[in-house]
This record gives structure tokens, C-alpha cells and sequence, in this order.
């Protein structure tokens, strides 16, 4: 396909036929069959796909509405003189936003140009956007939304564990655990069809206790609900591992044996004694012990977290406290347990392994490791010298927009920084300050209508790729339609803007090809795909990594990253059996099986053993105080997704969840002289929303709380902090010091 012609939009081959594909939303990328029907897809369930086994949540059941004409975007559009935008042709519009490019360079040096990408983007995608900033652009500055989502929990699993996968097992393996403590996810609401795993586990005699200061959806599940103070996550795990010490509770024998760093956390939890973290966090002590209780209890038991604990100043302490918890307890490590983390965005996981993080490259590789750059570019055919080094993190990057020594011009790939961006009103004007600004996008998100330069993007059941879901799993996307005649996939958009830059070849934009290459260029890396091909994808139902090429001659152990998966001693089988199993011999005719299960026999940092976090308690960056009294914190409904981009264009889910709220507690209704539905103004030192109230027992007292998906006076972002985790780089999202008021 070329710049002038496209396919008919349409089905692709009968129109009868029935695609396997997966959801364009969360994590759990749900299975799917996709009947074509015209210019879009009636939406049938997958029972065989493992994951949801069928389920889908309304978002799901819906997602075929975003692929209406008078939904989307079908054609380039150009800034006109007038200010305003038109459609253009191809040629125009990819010539423009490449002399913008150029423009930048010549004008201020290479990283005056930038790229920020996207967790929604497949596998392919993200591997080719950071390819075509280091190769083409040869820019540092890249980085992507993910930033904002699991960069805490990456952090902390990484530091523990030397590897970052958001599950080390499948999730059939939580049906089975004795207890799983859920951390600051409203798994109900975000990724619906996962709770039937938490409730086939309850069925089971297993406990779930959920951590979180709202009573949602998912805490109505709960065995014991602790609503602790928006950002003192930290303190309760130190707190609970304080009455493991001190009950006696210590697995001893784990400890000494897989693990190291033991003391220094022993001695920060004892410093947290239950009436002290009472104290900080609200929880009554009677309910700290009862956590322990049911913890050490079970004889297995798991650890998720969510954004809750990981959005915060201190994200990646806080998950690190919670890994603690399971390595004292020898709940790491072993058959149904563990620490995870529940990835929010459809490829939140592959997103952050393939090289459009600022500090890495594909494999889950170090840019600042000379065997990994010397691996890359020998895939790349270019001089290791030449690739930049790491760049600034996402909100760093957005918000220097525009300013000396900063980006100015900026290529954005499936995201809404405008509405999704902490301090949200302040990157708005960061973005309108560059010099040029170009969107690929489905739709005219508040970021684009920004732009200078709109590229409308092929949607999820337009063209195929892989996605990586929370567990590990490599999936398959599969185009059921062709897109509309102007709209083009983002691989070739791509590779078109590179051949403009003078890169005529290396940038393919047929998916499969560009796979083999992410297959190469990660072989040898903590995510090696080498072993993933399309082929196996469709015939297993997915693969998980790390899955390495087999090796020549006997052997081809994936290394100690992988061991404890399929094929290890004592392995777990299907949907929780134990058995032993002999280790097997591979040889170069039988392919690695994929890694389902991590750690079942050593970690993956260099010792094998995983490392406490030496932790302590600290305040969040910017607590109540006369001014500010009441705690903001923020998340998702049911009905909405991410920054709404395409939800709010769902006429199903917009109905059911029309605009924002500030949920507040009944006794600050009162003191406020405030009632249902009354419009509030909200302010925090960088701004002011306004949303109806929504009274109900269900927040503490001191803290309100607002869903994030529109734009517009209800901005949450316009109040949210920036404050960065200074491991991570995450800003503190969920914990902020506003004032509530009437609106005037």
C-alpha cells in the first residue's frame, strides 16, 4: 500500500467468517471473535480463550462503536492559515510533519525532536516507534504513558526480583491460593471479568482482603476491607510485617535460603509498630492483626497491587514493602504465590519491554549497557555509537515542552497527555508552546485537536500485532476489516515518515515482519520473544515469555530468569496441579515452551536470591494542611476507560457513566452544606475542577475522590501532583491536598 491507494474498507476475505482476536482495552485482553459486517464487526464471545473464557465487560461488548465513519477520524488533517484544521492528502500531511522534524533538528540538535508513545500500542508498534526515534530521529526523548501506570510496580519487581513481569503466573493460579491481599485495585470496575478468578478462589475457602480507602465494588467482595489514608500504603506494609516478625511468623528457612537484605527490612517494620501505623494510616489494630491472620493462615498466598500504592511519590517503596511481606513469609517463589502487579493498559506489559521506555531498548534491555547496544544495533545495521542515550521520563519530557533545551517538536502515538497528564492544565500549555506538534490517533482526542499535523491511525480490528497481557502471555490481534481508504496503520505511517528522514529501508510495515525482527533484537534479553511466532501464538492460545529460540544441540536453558516455568521440577500444570515433573532435555527441534510460572527456582538477579527493600515510612509529597485539608484521590468507573478518548464515544458506556463526580462522605456533605448532585469546585495548588457531588459512606471523611476520564472543567488531572518517585519517575497521582467548596 502506498500513499495513494488503500483497501476498500470492508471485510477482508468472507464476510461470514469469524477472526479470533482480542479486546482494545485493559490488560486482560480478553479473547474475542469478530464477525465482519460491513464497515464494522458484530462482537461474538471466545469461551476457549483461557483468560476470560468468553466474558467480556461492556467496554468490551462495545468496542466495535469507535469503528463508525462519523466516530473516528478517516483523513489526514493539516493546520490551516486560518488556525483551523482541513483534510489533506497523504503526501501532504506526512511532508509536513516531516519538515517539522528537520525543521527541529537543524534548528535546536537532534533531541529537540521527540516521540511519546503509548500502552495501548501492540508489540510491533512500540518496538518500531523506539527503533524510528533512535534510528531515524536519533533522539533520547522518548517515552510513553505507561510511565503513569506500572513504572512503581516495574521498579520494585525489578529490585527484588531482577525481572519485571506485572504476573509471574497465570492468573488461574489466584483461583487457587489460600489469600490474596488486593492492593489499591478496584478490580470489579477496571477489568471485570478477572473477578470470577478472586471469587472461584473465595469459593474455595480462600480470603481476599482488599487495601483501599474507598469502599468500591471489589472491597464489597472482601473478607476484610482496610481503608487506610490516601498515601500511607507504605506504612501499613511495614506494619504488617512488624506482626509477622513478632508473631513469630517468619518463613526462616525461605528466608535464608532465597532471599538476602533481610536485616535492614526487619529492623524498618520494627520501627512500625501497630499503633504507630494506626496512627498514620487510620486501619485499626484490631484489623492489622486479622490481615496477618488470614495471611500466614493459608498455606499459599499472593500479593497484587494496582495503581494505588504505585501512583505515589514513593510508589516503588511501597511495592517494595509489600514484596517484603510475601519474602518473609516464604510467599514468593513458590506454587500459588507471589507478588504481581495487575497491568492497567492493553500492552501495558510489552509496552515497556520493547524499547519506548527513555531508558531501554527492545528485550527488556539497558540503553546504557554496551552489550545491549552492540546487540541492537547489530539488528539495527547500524554503529552502536550512533544510538543516543536514555532520555527524561514522561512527565519530565512533557513538561519541558517547548523551553530552551527541551522538545520542539514531537511526534505523540496513541495517547491524551492533555487529559491523562498529572497537572494537566500546566502540559496543555507545554504542548501548545511547541513548535509543531503530530498526532497518529483514531479519533480527535483533546491532544490532537492541538496538533498541527493529525495522521488517522487503523484501529485494533483493522490490522493485526501482539500484545502482551498482564500475565506474560504474547496474544495475537487479527484484522477482521480493512480500514476506511484514508486511514493507514501506524507501521506505515512509520515507515513513511523514516524514508522522508532518509531511511528508505528498515522500517517494514507488514506486522509479522516486523515481529521477526522484535524476535532478534530481543534474543538474549530478560524478554526474549526469539522463541514467539505468530504460528505458535494461534495454536497455543498464547506464549509466555520468556521464550527463547531453541539452542543448538541439547540444552537451550532459557537461564535463570526463566527457570521455575513449564518444564522445571515440581512445576505447576494447567489450572493449579502440582506434580513433579523431570526437567527436560530440549534440543534444536523442540521449541522452548514458554515460562507461565517464574522464580519456582531461583530469581532472576544474579545471586538467584531475591532482595528485601530496605524501606521506611514518609509522607506524601504534599499533605492537608489549613489551606488544602481534605485528601484527592483518583481512578476509573466502570463504564469509562483511560482518558475516555473512545469510550466518551460510545453512546452505551456514555450513558451509563455520563461525566464526572467528586464522591465525598456524608459528614463532609454536611459541614459543607452540600446535597446530592450539587455542584462542587474542587482546588488544589495547580487548579480547579468542578463536578456534582456524589454523597455516600463509602470514602473516609478526609478524603475525596474523583474518576479521571474527561476533560473540560472536570478535569481531575488540573488538580493532580507531579511529584516524582525518584526511582521511577511515576508522578503521585492518588494522593494530593485540595480544598472543597459550592461552586460559585
Amino acid at each position: 500500500m502506498n500513499a495513494t491507494t488503500a483497501a476498500t474498507p470492508g471485510a477482508l476475505d468472507a464476510p461470514s467468517a469469524l477472526v479470533d482476536t482480542h479486546c482494545p482495552y485493559c490488560s486482560l485482553q480478553c479473547g474475542m471473535r469478530l464477525r465482519p459486517a460491513g464497515e464494522t464487526v458484530e462482537i461474538v464471545e471466545r469461551p476457549d480463550f483461557p483468560v476470560n473464557q468468553g466474558a467480556l465487560c461492556g467496554k468490551g461488548h462495545s468496542a466495535a462503536a469507535v469503528l463508525a465513519p462519523g466516530v473516528r477520524l478517516t483523513a489526514p488533517l493539516v493546520r490551516d492559515f486560518d488556525g483551523g484544521f482541513r483534510e489533506a492528502t497523504w503526501e501532504e500531511a506526512l511532508d509536513r510533519a516531516a519538515a517539522a522534524f528537520v525543521s527541529a533538528r537543524v534548528r535546536y540538535g537532534r533531541d529537540a525532536v521527540g516521540v511519546f508513545g503509548g500502552g495501548g500500542l501492540t508489540n510491533e508498534k512500540a518496538y518500531l516507534l523506539g527503533k524510528f526515534a533512535r534510528v531515524a530521529l536519533r533522539t533520547a526523548h522518548i517515552d510513553y504513558n505507561g510511565r503513569f501506570c506500572m513504572s512503581s510496580a516495574a521498579a520494585a519487581h525489578r529490585g527484588a526480583f531482577g525481572l519485571d513481569r506485572g504476573l509471574p503466573f497465570p492468573l488461574a493460579d489466584v483461583a487457587r491460593t489460600g489469600c490474596v491481599i488486593l492492593v489499591g485495585s478496584n478490580l470489579a470496575d477496571t477489568m471485570p471479568p478477572a473477578v470470577r478468578y478472586l471469587r472461584e478462589m473465595q469459593a474455595g475457602g480462600g480470603k481476599l482482603i482488599v487495601v483501599d480507602p474507598r469502599r468500591t465494588r471489589t472491597a464489597d467482595l472482601a473478607d476484610l476491607h482496610l481503608a487506610p489514608a490516601p498515601g500511607t500504603d507504605l506504612a501499613l506494609a511495614l506494619g504488617l510485617l512488624h506482626l509477622v516478625i513478632a508473631g513469630g511468623h517468619v518463613d526462616e528457612e525461605f528466608v535464608s535460603s532465597r532471599t538476602s537484605g533481610y536485616e535492614a527490612a526487619r529492623a524498618a517494620a520494627m520501627a512500625h509498630w501497630p499503633e504507630r501505623v494506626e496512627a498514620i494510616t487510620g486501619v485499626p489494630v484490631a484489623q492489622l492483626r486479622r490481615t496477618v491472620e488470614l495471611f500466614v493462615g493459608a498455606g499459599t498466598g499472593m500479593v497484587l497491587t494496582a495503581r494505588g500504592p504505585e501512583q505515589q511519590s514513593k510508589g516503588v517503596d511501597t511495592v517494595g514493602a509489600w514484596i517484603n511481606l510475601c519474602l518473609a513469609t516464604g510467599r514468593a517463589g513458590r506454587p500459588l504465590s507471589g507478588y504481581g502487579c495487575l497491568t492497567g493498559q492493553g500492552n501495558g506489559q510489552g509496552g515497556r519491554e520493547h524499547g519506548q521506555k527513555a531508558d531501554q531498548l527492545p528485550g527488556y534491555r539497558s540503553i546504557t549497557d554496551p552489550a545491549a547496544r552492540a546487540h541492537v544495533a547489530g539488528v539495527w545495521g547500524v554503529d552502536p555509537a550512533d544510538l543516543p542515550g536514555p532520555g527524561v521520563s514522561a512527565y519530565e519530557l512533557l513538561d519541558a515542552l517547548g523551553t530552551d533545551g527541551g522538545v520542539r517538536a514531537l511526534l505523540l502515538m496513541g495517547s491524551n497527555p492533555v487529559v491523562s497528564a498529572p497537572n494537566a492544565r500546566h502540559v496543555t500549555e507545554r504542548i501548545r508552546a511547541l513548535d509543531a506538534l503530530v498526532v497518529c490517533d483514531v479519533v480527535l482526542s483533546e491532544t490532537a485537536a492541538l496538533a498541527d499535523v493529525v495522521l488517522p491511525s487503523a484501529q485494533w480490528a483493522e490490522e493485526t500485532g501482539t500484545m502482551t497481557n498482564l500475565e506474560g502471555r504474547v496474544i495475537l490481534r487479527q484484522a477482521a476489516l480493512s480500514p476506511p481508504a484514508e486511514v493507514r496503520s501506524d507501521l506505515w505511517i512509520l515507515h513513511e515518515l523514516a524514508a522522508r528522514l532518509g531511511w528508505e529501508k528498515g522500517f517494514p510495515y507488514d506486522a509479522e515482519e516486523v515481529f521477526t525482527e522484535l524476535r532478534a533484537a530481543s534474543a538474549g534479553g530478560q524478554a526474549d520473544y526469539s522463541g514467539i511466532s505468530y504460528e505458535r501464538i494461534r495454536a497455543e492460545e498464547g506464549v509466555f515469555w520468556p521464550c527463547p529460540a531453541a539452542q543448538g544441540g541439547p540444552g537451550g536453558d532459557p537461564g535463570p530468569a526463566a527457570q521455575g516455568g513449564s518444564g522445571s521440577g515440581a512445576a505447576l500444570q494447567g489450572r493449579g496441579e502440582l506434580r513433579d515433573q523431570p526437567r527436560r532435555t530440549r534440543t534444536t527441534t523442540t521449541p522452548h515452551p514458554g515460562t507461565p510460572r517464574l522464580f519456582l527456582d531461583r530469581f532472576a538477579t544474579p545471586d538467584g536470591l531475591a532482595r528485601f527493600a530496605d524501606v521506611s515510612h514518609r509522607p506524601a509529597a504534599e499533605e492537608p494542611d489549613a489551606d488544602y485539608p481534605l485528601y484527592l484521590t483518583t481512578g476509573r468507573v466502570l463504564a469509562q476507560y483511560q482518558s475516555g478518548a473512545q469510550t466518551r464515544r460510545t453512546p452505551a458506556l456514555n450513558s451509563a457513566a455520563p461525566g464526572p463526580f467528586v464522591e465525598l462522605h456524608p459528614r463532609l456533605a454536611s459541614r459543607l452544606g452540600v446535597d446530592e448532585g450539587e455542584l462542587l469546585a474542587v482546588t488544589s495548588r495547580r487548579g480547579r475542577a468542578t463536578a456534582p457531588a456524589r454523597v455516600t459512606t463509602a470514602i473516609r471523611p478526609d478524603t475525596v475522590f474523583m474518576p479521571f476520564h474527561w476533560a473540560g472543567e472536570g478535569r481531575a488531572n488540573s488538580l493532580t501532583n507531579p511529584a516524582l518517585d525518584p526511582q521511577s519517575r511515576m508522578p503521585e497521582f492518588k494522593v494530593c491536598a485540595v480544598k472543597v467548596e459550592k461552586a460559585s
